[in-house]
């Protein structure tokens, strides 16, 4: 534990979240969390309820005075995303997460942070630890797995919350009030190809550097995607030098703009200078195109000895096809909210490895209609391949209330406490709302949180006083929350 950052105002979170961070919790790996949350509600003496999904759900009676007044759900999931650095040594599976303070910034070394969502998760547990909060009935809901497919939140039993308004703490903008999301979708395409003996000079492709983030909260920002600028220069190769594909490994995490692809190759060696020549001519045509956005790419050659396989050539024609044809990025902006991308889709991961291909992409839509409209464009992409294309992992979006009474007691708070208006928006990432929504349809619903930029990559960071005013508001919210 970082005792500085523990420190950290208010340190009803900063505290709860250095705990949390000690503990290792990738999704579908949440089994130490889970045991560390219930014990947490255990030992507060207060119900503490874990599903046969792994949710735990902490109840807390109303502060004397405040009986009368709407339950409220103070929602967050306690699994995080694993990513890292290439050059960062780290074990997801048995260290803990070291961050530091840098300025305004509490950051980690060399990995995800884990604020998206342990600063939500943090602070319920502020809440149901306070002795000196005023507040109505609340309850603590702790999903897993939000991150792989919101197994948890699909998982959700009926009848077990009583509350009536639920605040979900995974929103990462301060001042933004969110109460709409898109819905999401999986395409996975696994195959077998075909092998030859691999006859030449090989090298080992490293391209890197890029920025990486949230497929959906960044996708609009023009980020490159290595795995699509790494097969565009497979593409461009592969006849100019007879390059042969041995290995790709590109990618990692579905809901992950990727950062860093590598891949293995063998070519003619009569005409290894000119291909070094040109993959370097390739990484300043990169860096030229992606000034702005990733002023850090770079492109890495190394000779390495020559494999025993590559791809045999039509299995490797058929995949740099697809890929290269396969739909990437923002697909169409929201006609009705100004600045919000409607439909989008990321090519995560590719994995070409002895005689197994594996390449898998997220799909965002606030359209249902348009989500399964890129489920079947990348579907028609991979055709050529004759690969097993699957789709899965659907979940819904969140249809905005514009009408919600916490929502208008909110922005008056706001008002109040900023001395600014909230903004209202919806956003394209998925939020577990509307999931939860489909157990719970009466609920008055809401998502709101500190500022947290860069998630889902090595350079996520949360913003320390936002922390502070985001605890501020959501108190000021637990004690002018309306009565029943």
């Amino acid at each position: 534990m970082n005792k500085e950052v523990a420190s950290l105002h208010p340190v009803q979170i900063w505290e709860n979240f250095e705990k949390m961070n000690e503990i290792p919790r990738g999704s579908k790996k949440e089994e130490r969390i889970i045991a560390f949350t219930k014990q947490f509600g255990e030992d507060l003496g207060l119900e503490t309820i874990v599903d046969e999904c792994g949710n735990i759900i902490i109840k807390k009676p109303a502060t004397p005075g405040m009986e009368d007044r709407k339950g409220i759900i103070l929602q967050a999931h306690i699994d995080m995303v694993h990513q890292k650095n290439a050059d960062t040594d780290f074990n997801f599976d048995t260290d803990g997460i070291q961050s530091y303070i840098d300025g305004d910034w509490v950051k980690a070394k060399g990995t995800t942070l884990g604020a998206d969502n342990g600063i939500g998760a943090a602070t319920i547990m502020g809440v149901l630890a306070s002795k000196d909060l005023k507040h109505g009935p609340i309850e603590g809901l702790f999903t897993i797995d939000e991150e792989t497919g919101m197994t948890g939140a699909f998982g959700l039993v009926e009848g077990v919350l009583e509350g009536d308004i639920l605040l979900n703490l995974d929103t990462e903008d301060e001042h933004e009030l969110c109460i709409g999301c898109a819905g999401g979708i999986d395409t996975n395409v696994n195959y077998d190809y075909a092998e030859s003996a691999a006859e030449g000079k090989a090298y080992h492709i490293q391209l890197k550097g890029l920025k990486g983030g949230h497929s959906g909260c960044e996708i609009h920002l023009g980020r490159g995607n290595a795995n699509k600028l790494m097969n565009r220069l497979l593409w461009e190769t592969r006849e100019k030098f007879g390059l042969e594909i041995a290995e790709i490994d590109g990618g990692s995490l579905r809901n992950a703009i990727p950062r860093e692809s590598f891949a293995n190759v063998v070519i003619d060696p009569a005409k290894a200078d000119e291909f070094e020549a040109y993959i370097k001519q390739v990484e300043a045509d990169y860096q030229a195109e992606l000034k702005v956005t990733e002023p850090n790419l770079v492109i890495n050659l190394e000779a390495i000895a020559t494999p025993a396989k590559v791809m045999d050539v039509k299995a490797q024609d058929a995949l740099l096809s697809a890929i290269y044809s396969a739909p990437n990025g923002v697909i169409r902006m929201s006609d009705e909210l100004e600045g919000l991308v409607e439909t989008s889709t990321s090519m995560a991961r590719v994995q070409v490895k002895e005689g197994k291909v594996v390449v898998q992409s997220l799909t965002r839509s606030s359209v249902e209609t348009a989500k399964y409209d890129v489920a079947n464009q990348l579907d028609a992409a991979f055709a050529i391949t004759g690969g097993n294309v699957e789709h899965g992992g659907a979940y819904p979006g969140w249809t905005p209330n514009a009408h919600s009474q916490i929502l208008e007691e909110m922005k008056e708070i706001h008002q109040e406490y900023f001395k600014k208006p909230a903004t209202v928006n919806a956003v394209h990432a998925g939020l577990e709302c509307g999931i939860i929504g489909s157990h719970y349809p009466n609920l008055d619903m809401i998502s709101f949180g500190p500022t947290i930029k860069n998630p889902h990559s090595p350079d996520e960071m949360c913003e320390i006083g936002t922390v502070a005013r985001f605890w501020d508001f959501l108190v000021l919210t637990l004690e002018r929350v309306a009565k029943k």
